[in-house]
Order: structure tokens, then sequence, then C-alpha cells
């Protein structure tokens, strides 16, 4: 396949510049959908002129449907973006990257999407849909699924699947969250992405920090304790990884614990443990829910994280050697190998 692809290149780049092209606006369309065509032509940055040209060739080959409402696929469009996903990844350099980062980070598997979710809502929503996916790929019947909270953790949800085959899947957070943003809370992804898959979930009423002595009693009382044993069966964990700085930040941690984070140097966070470049824990947020030991009984974790901000946390997280697959963009695989 690489080597036709070069020869591609050589031969007739504009072929695969015209392929790419389309793809792209597919996939965006995918994404959006009902797009109208203006909102399609400032997020992808072309004119409405040459978009108005690349539409009109798009349905007449019952890719898209034009509804007054917008454009959306059609199953045709649907399939052929699915089937030409592998193509496009070499073509982009993308495989070359997950191979690369595969190695180098000792995962059982990295996915990476185009672009720079730093700057494109439609990049993060990409890797959304790459992750679901994921999810999809690994999940078996009668499994417990941990799912942690976040912005990234939010664009999953989003783009969730129904389970299709798979039976009695049940949907927990990895951690309590009350007293963050409601949206990006873990309880609100979880019930969200239960909705989307058709599977089942369970909630973790409690606050994310807590002090020594409210997390001792909280975690005595039956139903959380019961909770909390089906938090730790779970065979998949997905979690996001943040900037640490911005998730201390976020967290409205108390003065005492920032310094720490600062002075401890640390520059990514998980489920509420601060890393150092060297993968050390310089700082745990005393929270109800999955511990850093518990990573160890799961078959697949999954860090979804992406943006050149995230390569510091991401490669700080990964030196933990937790992690079984890693979702990412473009932008950070390219800095994690600098990083590297």
């Amino acid at each position: 396949m690489q080597s036709l692809i070069e020869a591609q290149k050589k031969l007739l780049p504009d072929l695969l510049q015209t392929m790419q092209k389309r793809y792209q606006i597919l996939q965006s369309i995918r994404l959006m959908q009902p797009v109208g065509r203006r909102s399609l032509s400032n997020n992808l940055g072309i004119s409405e002129r040459i978009l108005r040209g690349e539409v009109q060739f798009l349905k007449e080959q019952n890719l898209i449907h034009i509804h007054p409402s917008g454009m959306t696929l059609t199953k045709e469009g649907d399939d052929l973006l699915s089937s030409l996903e592998e193509m496009m990844k070499d073509v982009l350099g993308l495989t070359f990257l997950e191979t690369t980062l595969k190695e180098k980070l000792h995962l059982d598997e990295v996915i990476v999407v185009s672009g720079d979710s730093d700057h494109s809502p439609l990049v993060k929503k990409e890797m959304g849909r790459a992750c679901a996916q994921c999810i999809m790929n690994h999940l078996q019947d009668d499994e417990v699924v941990a799912v942690a909270g976040g912005t990234t953790l939010a664009a999953v949800a989003e783009m969730m699947i129904p389970l299709g085959h798979r039976r009695n899947v049940l949907f927990v957070p990895a951690r309590g969250g009350l007293g963050e943003n409601v949206e990006n809370q873990a309880n609100t992804i979880c019930a969200k992405i239960a909705e989307r898959a058709h599977g089942k979930y369970r909630l973790l009423h409690v606050p994310d920090q807590l002090s020594k002595e409210a997390y001792e009693s909280i975690i005595e009382e039956p139903e959380i304790k019961d909770l909390l044993k089906i938090i730790r069966s779970a065979k998949m964990l997905v979690h996001g990884i943040g900037d640490a700085q911005t998730m201390a930040e976020r967290r409205k941690t108390p003065k005492e614990d920032f310094e720490k984070i600062k002075k401890g140097k640390a520059v990514g966070e998980a489920f509420g443990y601060y890393f150092n470049q060297k993968g050390e824990v310089v700082h745990k947020v005393q929270t109800v829910g999955m511990q850093l030991e518990d990573l160890k009984n799961i078959r697949n974790v999954i860090a979804v994280a992406g943006g050149a901000s995230k390569a510091k946390a991401i490669k700080a997280y990964m030196n933990q050697s937790l992690a079984t697959i890693l979702v990412t963009d473009e932008v950070a695989a390219k800095e994690l190998l600098r990083e590297l």
C-alpha cells in the first residue's frame, strides 16, 4: 500500500490532493451533520464558491443528502469513509506515527487522528469518534466500563455509538465528580455514554475532593461500598490526561496543594493524580473511586488526549506504563515523538 501511495504522489499528485480534500469534507459532514454550507466552509477554511462545486460533485455521487436543515451523509458516503480510513492514514502519515508511538511507549494500540484538537473542535470530535469506536472494538459481554470526566471525554460521549450485539454492559464513573462543571463531571459523561450506547449505568454522587475524615466516613456507607466494588471490577477504563496546572486551577485546588503541585513540577494529571516528567506521583486528590493501584487489574486502559499542549502530560502519564491504548491527534503525536 505504501509503495503504491508513494508512486501516486509522484505520478498523480493532484489525484491524492483532490481525494484528501473530498475525504476531509465527508469527514467533517459526518461530525457536524446536519450542517449548512457556510458553517462547513468556516470550519474547513474553504471558500463557499469552491465548496459549492465539491458539494455538488459529492451529491451527484450519492455520497451526501442536501436537506433544508443541512447536509448529511448517505449510507454509501458513510461506508466509503470507513473503507478509505486506513488508506488515508497512510497518505497523511498517521500510520507511521501510530506504529512508532506504539513501539516507543510499549502500548497495545495507538490511534492518531489528523489535526490539532487544541485549535479545532472538529478534531476533538473526531478523537471522540475514534475513541468510541475503540471502546466497541474491545468491549465484551457482561463487562463493567469505568469512565472519567473532562472535556475530551465529553467529546467521546457525544460520539458514542450503540452497543449492538454486546449484552449486559454497565457504565460507571471512575470517581466522584461533584464540584466540577456539570457537563464535564464523570457522572454526566457516564450517563450520556450509556444512553447513547443503549447500556445501563450507575452513578457515584460524592464530591471530587474530600478531607481524609470525610473520605474515610463516605467509603464505609453501604451503598457507596457496594458501588466502589463494582467500579473496581471494571475491565475497561476510559480517561483523559490533563495539563497539571490547568486541572489544578479548574478544580479550585486549595493553595497549599497548588504549591505542592508546582513545587513537585507536575506536568500531567489523570483521575486525581498529578505526575512529574518522570511519571512520579507528586500529589493525589483524596477522591472516592478508581485508584492508581486498581489499574493493574484492568484489561483495557484507554487514555484519550490531544493537542500540543498535552504532549508533556501524556508522556508523564505514559511513564507509569499503565495505559494499554492511546487515542490522540497528529500534533500531539508529533510533539510526543520529539519529547521521546
